[in-house]
């Protein structure tokens, strides 16, 4: 959460920054695990994760993707 908040208001980031944040080294092991606590945290309302710029379903979503904060409504 610390790198969306950085990141500034309506920003996302790559998953791949959190797994570098976590180990420099080996970090691509650990994009599983990441991916594994963004679908976790979307279902829980607290993550969104976007493809091509637009909300996907946490459930059914494939290639690549970004991590952004909900909306504040």
């Amino acid at each position: 959460f610390r790198l969306l908040t950085e990141a500034g208001p309506g920003r996302t980031i790559s998953p791949t920054d959190v797994a570098r944040k976590i180990a420099v080294r080996d970090w691509q092991l650990l994009m599983p695990t990441v991916r594994r606590a963004a679908v976790g945290l979307a279902l829980a309302g607290r993550l969104r994760i976007y493809r091509k710029g637009k909300p996907v379903d946490p459930n059914d979503f494939k290639g690549v993707y970004r991590l952004g904060l909900p909306h504040q409504d």
